[in-house]
């Protein structure tokens, strides 16, 4: 019988599933035990009173404990009650990804933990962040709708080229800041890249704006009312300084509003102003609002102009329910508005171009480019055309099968116009959504995915051997041994003190002397 974290695994669509990794729970170092402990034990202390009053017993309902690292089957198995499931993933995966698993109710749990250095914050992913932060809160079916939801907007949202060079430089300051051997110099350096990652952006794309969304809400939002809110983002349950300095004189907080969006945020430091939900109703209304933003729920001129400028692999779905995956290369104007939000004539499209219908493909990719004219208009099944539209767009040519033309030639208003002779031709009368990435994305993944395939990356395996061989082998054992005596419940003095005495030559190993005084305050 396979495992619940199997189950959850086999449920996935191929191109989501090649993103998840073992957990391998017994890789976990005895510090990396302790640093768990250390930070549950400590963050339950603080968040008693401050946390929304579901994330203490939801810890225990998404199989979270305090005194060691929960596996994911022991969360699979509470998690499944509640219509979740959590998949391991290494570090930042793409924003695609990672929306259309939560959309589908999947938690991407990294399996990483951060190390003892940066116990109080750590801007890369981990099992605290991951399990411990998002988790719990999902025992709000209220907010765990407003989750799958948030992710299905970020998935719909349109990405720009740029959006690719920011996640990239995000992942890289990730990894050098849980890389123990990395210098200071390098550190700066990996800043610097996400600076100008950051400033290279011609534009706040749609995808940005639904990552600020998620950030403020999800990831660092309070809930209730100004001068006492509640902790409900992972960022601020799963980080001991986060969780004090939001509550501080330090943090203004602002009510929720869809001005987050156009707030930028900082992942390297600790956030100087929060947004307040009045309550998690009031998150489906700012969400509700900027969907209706979104070339997702527009279509018409609005989402070709943004797919034009993003220069990404989007979609169309025209008024058949047709939808074209490609990239949007020209928005020519029509005389006049051809339907409700679209004065456009027509839009070329970059090969290649899959078609599909309900997100399923229909056939192989067109590797040339696609062409869509708008109005009201009939082409033959087969043979030569005369085509005339209300945009004032006039086209002729010979219908060879299917969407196929050849002999293509095209005047606007009686001005030539530079089309292919050989193309997909398909008319509209209108133009219902633009979305972003492909419709069929694991379709999509099967014909192209190896020109951009997720990897981990040697710099992130590289790091995680640095870390693990950071770990002395007589201070594991002296972490083992602690561990045993905690859990045995025994108090012996003599023994505690020899264990002492050895720990003190290692005194950068803080974690282990707080583990020590703890059990000699309970002796």
């Amino acid at each position: 019988m396979s495992s619940p974290t199997q189950r959850a695994i086999d449920r996935l669509p191929p191109h989501l599933r090649r993103y998840v990794v073992d957990q391998d729970h017994g890789a976990y170092t005895p510090r990396d035990h302790a640093v768990w402990r250390h930070i549950l034990h400590r963050l339950t202390d603080r968040l008693k009173h401050t946390a929304h009053a579901s994330y203490l017993s939801g810890l225990a309902a998404t199989g979270i404990g305090l005194e060691a690292i929960p596996s994911l089957d022991e969360m699979n198995g509470k998690l499944e009650a509640l219509g979740w499931s959590a998949v391991g993933v290494r570090g930042f995966i793409p924003p695609a990804v990672f929306t259309e698993l939560q959309s589908l109710g999947v938690l991407a749990i990294a399996a990483d933990i951060r190390s003892h250095e940066h116990i109080e914050y750590t801007p890369a992913p981990d099992i605290v962040h991951e399990s411990a932060g998002h988790a719990p809160i999902l025992a709000d079916r209220r907010f765990a709708d407003y989750l799958k939801r948030c992710g299905e907007a970020g998935f719909r949202a349109i990405a720009s080229v740029e959006d690719q060079a920011v996640y990239e430089a995000i992942r890289h300051l990730s990894v050098v800041k849980e890389d123990p051997s990395a210098t200071e110099g390098e550190k700066q350096m990996a800043e610097a890249r996400l600076r100008a990652a950051a400033a290279s952006r011609r534009y706040e794309s749609e995808s940005t704006k639904a990552s600020r969304l998620y950030w403020w809400t999800a990831e660092y939002g309070l809930v209730g009312s100004l001068d006492d809110p509640k902790l409900y983002g992972a960022g601020l349950l799963s980080s001991l300084g986060e969780a004090v300095h939001c509550l501080t004189g330090a943090v203004k907080r602002v009510p929720l509003s869809l001005t987050c969006v156009e707030t930028e945020y900082d992942i390297t430091r600790m956030q100087p102003q929060l947004f307040v939900a009045r309550d998690f109703d009031h998150l489906f209304e700012v969400l509700e609002a900027f969907e209706a933003t979104l070339s997702w729920r527009r279509g018409g001129d609005h989402g070709l102009a943004e797919a034009l400028r993003a220069r990404t692999v989007n979609h169309l779905r025209l008024a058949d329910g047709l939808e074209l995956t490609g990239r949007v290369t020209a928005q020519i104007a029509a005389r006049q508005p051809v339907a409700p939000g679209l004065a456009t004539a027509l839009a070329r499209i970059e090969g290649p171009v899959l078609l599909s219908r309900q997100g399923a493909a229909e056939g192989r990719p067109w590797t040339g480019e696609a062409l869509v004219a708008f109005g009201r208009g009939a082409l033959p099944p087969r043979g030569a055309f005369n085509l005339e539209l209300p945009s004032g767009l006039a086209l002729s040519g010979f219908r060879v099968d299917g969407h196929e033309v050849i002999d293509l030639q095209g005047h606007l208003d009686g001005r030539p116009l530079d089309l292919p002779s050989w193309a997909l031709l398909f008319l509209s009368e209108g133009l219902p959504s633009v979305a972003g990435g492909p419709a069929d994305p694991g379709s999509w993944d099967r014909w192209f995915g190896d020109q951009g395939a997720f990897s981990e990356g040697e710099a992130e395996a590289q790091a995680r051997i640095r870390k693990a061989e950071s770990l002395p082998a007589e201070v594991a054992e002296l972490y083992l041994e602690v561990r045993a005596l905690r859990e045995g419940g025994r108090r012996d003095g003599p023994r505690l003190r020899a264990l002492a005495d050895r720990a003190r030559r290692h005194p950068a190993e803080w974690l282990l002397q707080a583990e020590l005084t703890e059990l000699e305050a309970m002796a």
